[in-house]
């Protein structure tokens, strides 16, 4: 141990890059005399969805950061110089420079290239999905909150459950999102956090396997999310204008300058809706949210070998909680004047982010990270809550720090790296009982104390040292890593974590196979779980079961294979199976919105994934995907707070197994754009679920009592599964002006044309269930110069 604190000091005077696998391209364009060009620069990657312009300086010289790794076709052009169109190699995070030379047009010919050159990686040991901005700027509309996690759920493998929760292959609220290199492990959803707005993204890059050594804690799935763009000369931005259905309305601004070396960069945006949380009930009760986001950003070329980044963003969302027909409505008993229930609840948070790069050598370049968070939660009740009035106030504050050092050496690409993050915990809740024991849907045990409050505060502490190795073998290419952690909250836990994906490329059949292993060791959430851990949780009712919640452990495994079908077609498909061990879950205090974590003996969980992607094949462009997953989840009960009737079962439940909440078997998504002329286009899309399990304790009229008959419909109580869900969208696009960088676009986009009744989770967190918008419209208008 002393030995490893001595190398984590080490690397910590050692100035990390935003993404894992990402590069940075120093381009030159000279002429025939070898003096400075000024030149329109073209990169483009089919592997990848990546198509940017850019034009040099009066240096002829261009900078372009966080580009994945991967085949690029690069196309330079200058007026009365010949054109350059050739293929070039980004596979380290190591600046590469490019020197292009420019002859005069009668005395050369361009280097011809056919599409299919960057439609497959070689190099590629899994298989990532990466949206671009082209992407980001075109996807169809959303509704406060969501716009980044409806961009993560298009992707195969994952799925909603509940109020926009992201769940990656069956796994509960183990997502991270890396945020220009700083890892977010809280929950993201428009439920328990704010968003960070898809407008604000240069680019998003998914993992589900193959996650590189350096990311651990939540490993069901990675987001590496840029809002760095690069840094063109002068003055730009964009203003977007977009509103809908349900009282939808939204605005966003931003607006980057760069002088020298020097770039500075604002965004802003606000939202309304009155459909904020995915409702309980078709009448969609008391469901009105907001959200607002500010950032400010700073980037500075020190010297040609250093550079310093600064940031800070704030977010915020207020919204209500959505009421089932008990909750809207006065009881029967109740004195006349009373009240329905309004519940709301908010998200507060600023982030400050420092980063400084620092390139040795050629070969040797470190990085250094340090991100301070203050993040707070409230909920709050009226007199008219049924059955419980809650109130909570959560808040932590976080101070993470990271630092890496990167290495080129012949087929090596070696990174090293150590992270520090440390939260402060402080959680204050408490609950007033308001329905009548004389009340016939009283829904607490007897004994339960009328009304109950807790306050607590500890810190999270948490370390981790990485080592990973990219290996280039010709057509091999190999991965390695080892990652430790160690964790101390409600306990105290240490592990190390070894990481291998290998990649054999098969040039004369255009397919390359792959295979992973990730050991992973993952962190309970720490929402309320101070709460649900403290001796004070005994007094809620006669029986109690309270188990401290351990870190997860597990091993997910992947094989698959990529294939090119005449150079205009991409088909990846993978086999996956998941084995948890102390499987984490989530439940809830009471009748309340309040959740905390819990855990199962163990969960398997196993699968396939298939994706047909057309970048571009004449004018038709999109994809089609399919997923299917089993999960199953094992008693006994491991870890959290267990009370009344729950508790004995989870004492006396010791074998056996049942479905996990995410085990939805068939899902299906597909989408196709037709460029219609020049300057419009068409599209149209459709998602299948066949449905997720349920576990609701009632009988099927007290169903119909507490959600209404149209939405019991939608319940197969037989196989205690939810009936499939089906939802057609439609969307048109159109350039209303385009000159230059100048541009004025309009987009229209339908959702769930065929309007049908969507139930997403029944029985689950937020009183029970969660429904899918019915057909809905918007409008979107977006400026850029």
């Amino acid at each position: 141990m002393r030995k490893l604190l001595n190398f984590g000091i080490l690397l910590l005077a050692l100035p990390l890059l935003a993404q894992s696998n990402a590069g940075e391209l120093r381009l030159k364009v000279r002429g025939p005399d070898g003096l400075p060009l000024k030149a329109f620069v073209e990169l483009s990657s089919d592997a990848l969805e990546f198509h940017r312009s850019f034009s040099t300086d009066d240096a002829g010289e261009l900078v372009t950061r966080n580009l994945l790794f991967g085949p690029y076709r690069l196309q330079v052009r200058s007026e009365s110089f010949s054109a350059y169109d050739g293929i070039i190699e980004i596979h380290s995070l190591l600046p590469i420079e490019y020197v292009i030379k420019l002859n005069i047009a009668a005395l050369s010919t361009a280097v011809n290239v056919t599409a299919g050159s960057t439609l497959l990686d070689p190099e590629r040991t899994t298989t990532i999905n990466h949206l671009d901005s082209k992407a980001i700027a075109d996807r169809p509309a959303s509704l406060p909150g969501r716009s980044l996690p409806d961009l993560i759920d298009s992707q195969p493998g994952w799925l909603y459950e509940g109020n926009a929760v992201l769940h990656p292959r069956g796994s509960e609220y183990q997502t991270q999102f890396v945020v220009d290199g700083i890892p977010l492990t809280d929950n993201r959803s428009p439920s328990f956090g704010p968003e960070i707005e898809a407008d604000d993204l240069d680019s998003l890059t998914v993992y589900t396997a193959g996650i590189p050594a350096e990311y651990g804690r939540k490993m069901g799935g990675v987001i590496e999310v840029s809002t760095l763009h690069d840094a063109h000369p002068g003055l730009h931005g964009q203003a977007v204008l977009s509103g809908g259905s349900f009282d939808t309305a939204g605005a966003y601004a931003s607006i980057q300058n760069s002088w020298g070396h020097n770039t500075v960069s604002a965004s802003a945006s606000g939202n309304m809706t009155a459909r904020y949380l995915n409702p309980v009930v078709p009448e969609n009760f008391t469901n009105r949210g907001t959200t607002a986001e500010f950032s400010l950003g700073f980037d500075r070329d020190l010297t040609p070998k250093d550079r310093l980044t600064l940031g800070v963003r704030h977010e915020l969302s207020r919204y209500e909680i959505p009421n089932e027909q008990f909750q809207q409505f006065p009881q029967l008993q109740d004195p006349p004047g009373v009240t329905r229930q309004l519940q709301t609840a908010g998200n507060f948070e600023t982030i400050g982010i420092a980063s400084y790069q620092h390139i040795f050598s050629p070969n040797v370049l470190a990085n250094i990270h340090g991100m301070f968070r203050d993040n707070s939660a409230d909920l709050n009740s009226n007199n008219g809550a049924w059955p419980i009035a809650a109130f909570l106030h959560n808040d932590f504050k976080e101070a993470y720090f990271k630092a890496a050092i990167s290495i080129h050496h012949g087929r090596h690409e070696w990174k090293a790296g150590v992270e520090s993050d440390n939260l402060f915990l402080h959680e204050n809740f408490h609950d007033l009982i308001t329905a009548s024991l004389s009340d016939p849907n009283y829904p607490f045990d007897p004994g339960t104390p009328l009304s109950f409050a807790f306050t607590g505060n500890r810190p999270d502490l948490e370390q981790s040292a990485f080592v990973q190795d990219l290996i280039h073998l010709g057509k091999w290419t190999v991965n390695l890593g080892l990652r430790w952690d160690h964790y101390q909250l409600v306990v105290n836990q240490n592990a190390f974590s070894p990481r291998l994906s290998a990649a054999r490329y098969f040039p004369s059949t255009n397919v390359i196979l792959h295979a992973s292993y990730d050991r992973v060791f993952q962190t309970p959430s720490f929402a309320n779980i101070l709460l649900a851990s403290s001796p004070t949780v005994v007094s809620l009712n006669p029986s109690v079961l309270r188990l401290p919640v351990e870190p997860s452990r597990g091993n997910y495994f992947e094989f698959g294979a990529t294939k090119s079908f005449f150079s205009q077609l991409r088909f990846d498909a993978n086999y996956f199976r998941r084995y948890m061990n102390n499987f984490a879950d989530d439940d809830q205090i009471l009748n309340t919105a309040v959740s905390f974590p819990i855990a199962f003996r163990k969960a398997v969980i196993y699968g396939a994934e298939g994706k047909l992607e057309i970048p571009h094949c004449g004018r038709f462009s999109g994809f089609l995907s399919y997923s299917y997953i089993v999960g199953n989840v094992w008693f006994p009960v491991r870890g959290g707070l267990f009370l009344g009737d729950d508790a004995v079962n989870a004492t006396t439940q010791l074998t056996g197994h049942f479905p996990d909440s995410q085990d939805q078997r068939h899902t299906g998504r597909a989408r196709i754009r037709y460029q219609l002329t020049s300057r419009v286009w068409l599209a149209a899309g459709a998602e299948y679920g066949s449905g997720l399990p349920f576990a609701f304790t009632g009988t099927y009229d007290q169903a119909v009592a507490q959600y209404g008959q149209q939405m019991v419909n939608r319940i197969n109580f037989a196989d205690g599964r939810i009936r499939s869900t089906l939802s057609v969208n439609v969307s048109a696009g159109a350039d209303l002006y385009k000159k230059e960088t100048r541009s004025l676009r309009l987009q229209a986009d339908v959702e769930n044309l065929n309007n049908r009744l969507n139930v997403l989770d029944f029985a689950g967190l937020f009183s029970g269930s969660a429904i899918a918008p019915p057909r809905s419209y918007f409008l979107r208008l977006a400026a850029s110069f």
